[in-house]
């Protein structure tokens, strides 16, 4: 990759993050608001935030202020989505505004995404771990 296909994927990177974190606000989540999209040759396919799945109340947090064990991650939404749609997520790139845990980075694998971009750091990191294991390529982006 020449060095100016690196900037233009930089600067790719950085937009997609940016609608990403946008994308992120539609979460009805007090705790934490997570937006991802995936993207495959230069178009969004899928996007997707965390929340309570369809159906259920808008409400992620129970009384003591601990996400509830039912709440879908961002990723995931954006995966299942991709499910019910007439796409298909081999070969593409998922941007994250957190770093995905475990359960979501099995999700990536089998879902064929070979990229991840991501741009905060959760505190556990087996999810990262995993992926970079699958030979998934991880990129931290953070916020400018």
């Amino acid at each position: 990759m020449t060095m100016e296909d690196k900037n233009k994927q930089y600067e790719l990177d950085r937009r997609y993050m940016r609608m990403a974190a946008i994308w992120a606000e539609n979460s009805y989540c007090v705790r934490r608001q997570v937006g991802a999209l995936i993207v495959k040759d230069k178009m969004i396919i899928s996007d997707g935030y965390n929340g309570t799945p369809a159906g259920f109340e808008n409400i992620c947090e129970n009384d003591e202020g601990f996400t509830k064990p039912y709440v879908l991650h961002a990723e995931a939404n954006a995966i299942t989505k991709i499910a019910r749609s007439n796409n298909n997520s081999n070969g593409a790139t998922l941007y994250v505004t957190t770093s995905p845990c475990i359960e979501c980075a099995k999700l990536i694998i089998q879902a064929g995404i070979v990229r991840v971009v991501y741009g905060e750091l959760y505190h556990i990191t087996d999810g990262i771990e995993l992926l970079e294991r699958a030979g998934v390529e991880v990129v931290y982006l953070p916020k400018e």
